[in-house]
Formats: structure tokens, sequence, C-alpha cells
């Protein structure tokens, strides 16, 4: 029986399993879905017990698949979450996600603030309604019996991690990511604890991201039909994970993922700040910080344009080739027809919940073709925009490495490489997050598999049309400054609220 790591990653609808041999082979993959509800306008919410329920039955599926007992499971986890807990870690609300803007107005306020650059520079974490910072502040303002009986706030990985040990800690990357941790002393900022109205008792052990424990009690092991020994590593946030998993450690090398949303990520042994376009920058390890930009429509855009353009309700594999089938011969730029994709407002580096979409330019001669194309393009733009403010602050970027769904459509990852005129790389289809958990684990575990796995080359290189580059670079000029000329009305609209 050859050993096999298990990466785990916990994401925002869902869970995701991956199970990898030391030599790199792929043994299997299990996945979980589960809902997200929004009692009121703005609000993200979800219940814990549920996720953990899928974390159970992903690794029990992959083990039952298998056969025997992984030699450890390292977890990824999406970023920003937050859940009040009492001392037995039962949460006392429902998880409140990354995707919650109930806290906009209180980060807008501090954004604009000198307290807010502060803040921003010493815990790398942008200032946004995302932010647990942000999240507490709205909690002690409108919830304050709930804020007072809590005995910690926790993430989704804590959660799971408490369940598993009875143990409150978090690991770097994760704690980087709340807007709470001092990302240069490793520890939790005494200043913006303050500004949230807690103390660092109210938050978990900060830990390495290779930490690791192998003491499950036997009723937690035998529930999830593992060894007692087991080595469990605590692992990383799923953006700094996908860095890891796509090798995307080196200068000049940028990942991009799309799942729900996107991201463009560097690696840096020193933060990149950027206070307009408010660069995040979370620890990967002790030495080494993922910096980069977010945006909130990436796949869940897609999915809105399927249901509301093709009519689609339930969406299979099949829907997504009829997408990709139906625009593949509107030309590049779709004859000057313009999406900004901000469906459901946008993080980097708009940073502003108010922002909503547009189609601009439309002319008699455009089809139902020309708008999916347009939409897609959108999207792609918006990740460029990341891109160059990323680029603009640290270095030269010559490469993408790309994870996430969209790397199986040739149509999408070449309107990508067209806009943004880099070499685009696919080194893996498996779930980047998942994988770079399993590297976290290799490194802790078995450092001379991990240093050869980390030489793995590309196996796919996409790249650029320059005569596409150079029209849609005319466009993305166009497509910067639509945001800026439309913001009031944005604004305005939103205010409305019809």
């Amino acid at each position: 029986m050859q050993p096999y790591i298990l990466g785990i990653d916990i994401g925002t609808g869902s869970t995701k399993a991956v199970a990898v041999s030391l030599t790199g082979e792929a043994l299997g993959v299990a996945q979980e879905h589960y809902p997200i509800n929004s009692p009121e306008p703005g609000y993200s919410e979800q219940d814990p017990q549920l996720i953990w329920d899928a974390f159970v039955n992903c690794l029990q599926n992959i083990t039952a698949k298998i056969g025997y007992s992984p030699e450890a499971v390292s977890l990824s986890s999406a970023m920003h979450s937050i859940i009040p807990v009492d001392e037995k870690g039962t949460p006392l609300s429902p998880m409140i996600t990354w995707a919650d803007a109930r806290s906009e107005n209180i980060a807008q306020g501090l954004r604009d603030s000198e307290k807010g650059a502060e803040i921003y520079h010493i815990t790398g974490t942008p200032i946004h309604a995302m932010s647990p910072l942000c999240k507490l502040m709205w909690l002690r303002a409108n919830r304050p019996a709930l804020f007072a009986q809590a005995y910690k706030f926790i993430s989704i990985k804590e959660f799971i991690w408490f369940k598993l040990f009875s143990s409150f800690q978090v690991d770097y990357s994760i704690a980087s990511a709340t807007g709470l941790f001092d990302i240069l002393k490793l520890d939790w900022s005494t200043e913006a604890c303050t500004l949230a109205g807690i103390t660092a008792n109210k938050l978990s052990k900060p830990e390495n991201t290779t930490y690791y424990r192998n003491d499950l009690d036997e009723a937690v092991a035998t529930a999830l039909g593992v060894s007692q020994k087991t080595n469990f590593i605590i692992g990383a946030s799923d953006g700094c994970c996908a860095n890891l998993g796509s090798h995307t450690t080196g200068p000049g090398i940028a990942a991009l993922t799309i799942g729900t949303s996107g991201a463009v990520r560097i690696t840096s042994p020193k933060p990149v700040y950027n206070l307009d376009g408010m660069t995040f920058n979370y620890l990967l390890n002790q030495n080494t910080f993922v910096c980069g930009g977010a945006v909130n429509n990436g796949g869940i855009a897609i999915n809105w344009l399927l249901k509301n353009f093709l009519q689609k309700e339930k969406l299979l594999a099949a829907d997504y080739d009829e997408l990709f089938n139906t625009i593949e011969t509107i030309p590049a730029g779709s004859n000057g027809l313009l999406f900004l994709p901000y469906l459901y407002g946008e993080r980097a580096p708009l940073w502003d919940t108010k922002s909503n979409g547009a189609f601009l330019n439309i002319k008699p001669a455009h089809t139902r073709s020309h708008f999916l194309r347009a939409a897609l393009e959108g999207i792609c733009f918006a990740l460029y925009d990341v891109l160059k403010t990323v680029e603009d602050a640290s270095v030269s970027i010559t490469q993408v490495n790309i994870s996430g769904g969209f790397v199986s459509s040739g149509t999408w990852t070449q309107i990508l490489a067209d806009i943004t005129g880099k070499k685009l790389v696919v080194l893996q289809t498996e779930d980047a997050s998942a994988v770079g958990a399993i590297y976290l684990a290799m490194q802790a575990l078995h450092p001379e598999s991990y240093n050869r796995l980390a030489h793995t080359t590309g196996e796919k290189i996409i790249e650029p049309n320059i005569q596409n580059h150079e029209r849609y670079s005319k466009l993305f000029l166009v497509f910067k400054k639509l945001y800026r000329d439309l913001k009031d009305s944005m604004h305005l609209m939103h205010d409305l609220d019809i």
C-alpha cells in the first residue's frame, strides 16, 4: 500500500478532497456541496455544521475508495469567515462568509481614515466588508449581546480544527486575512484588536502553516474512519495554497485562479502595499507573503449568464460547453460591446460594494452571442485590472499560472491570454488549493517528495494572440474609465434600491 496525503479545501460553495501519493499520482477526488443563505440583503451566511458534515463525508469517501487511511490530511480554507462560539466551540450564530456586505459602511469610514491606512499596513488585509475586523465592529455595534456572549471568534477552518482536536488554533495564513494580525510580528495586533473591541484571548493561538498534530481522540478517529495517529496539518488559506499548488513561487510569475470569485497573486519575501488598490498580503508561511487582489465576479457571474441568457436552471457541464461554442465565432472585442462585470459589487482594485454591472455601446448588430462574449471578456478585463495593479506595485509579470474550473475551456483561457498579453501555463487541472495543502504536508513530513514535485513543468501553455491583445488594450483603457464615469450613477441606483 503506497502512502498518500489527502488535501481538503474548505470552500464557499463546497468542500473538495484530493488524494495524492508521495510520487505525485492522483488517487481520488471527492466533493460535497452546501448552501449559502442570505436572510437579508447584503447578508451571506452558512451553517458550520453542514460544512463539518461535508468535510467528514469527503474524508470518508476518499478513504473508502482507496481502501485505507491516509498518512496525513492537510487543510486549505476560504478566508474571512467568522463564527462567534462558546467555550465548547458551539456556534452562537450562523457563520458570516467573506461575501457578507453588512459592514460596508463601517469599512468605508475606516478606509477613508488615517487609522484605516495604519491598520492596513500592520495587517496587510484590505479594509473592506469582507474583513473579519469590520465584521467584528459591526457585531459589536449591532449585536452587542451576541458579541459579549462569544468566548471566541473563529473561522470555518478553526471550527473544523476544534472539532478534530478540541483546541482553538489558527494558521498564520488564515490569521493574516482577518485584519487583526500583525503580519511582521506574527501575532495578533493590539491596535486592530482594540479597534474591534476585543483582546487577543478572544482569538485562537497562531501556528505556522506546516504545524501538525497526530493525537486524535479515539472517538473522533473512529467517526472519521482514520487512524488516531493520522497527521493533520493545519495548512493555509485557499489563495496561498493555490499559489503553492500551481508552483507560483518564483519572481515574475503570477497565479490566477477563477472559482466562484477570482484572484491574482504573486509570492514575495516582503509585503507589497498599494493603498489605493489595497493589494492583500497574506502569509504562506512565516517567511513568504502571497500578495495580490481578489474580484467578486468570477464563476458566479458566468452562472448568472447561463441562467439568464441561455435559460439554464440546473447547470451541467454541457451548458458551459454551449456557452463557449456560442461565442467562438464572435471576434475579439465583441464588436465594441463592453461589460462591467460588477454584478455582486467588487473588491480589488475598486473596493466598492455599491458598484454594479453594465453593458455599454449596444448597437443593432449585437446579438445574444455578442453579449455572452462581452460578459466573459468583462470578467477577464476585471482580472487584468488586478494583475496590472499588482504588477505596478511589485515586479514585471511574464508568466501567469492558471487554475480553477475555467482551465478546461480553451475559449476562456485564450480570451484571458489575449487580454493580458501574458503567457498562461496550466500546471495541473486538479484543485490547486487542495494540492497546495498537500505540498505543505510534504514540506513538513516528506521534504524530498516536495522538492521533486516542485520542479514539475507546465502541462499546457497558452500564448496570447498579439493582434487580439492590441485590440483588447484599446478597449481596456475604455473599460478602466467606465467605472470612474459611472460610479456616481451606480451609487445612486444602489441607494434607490428599486
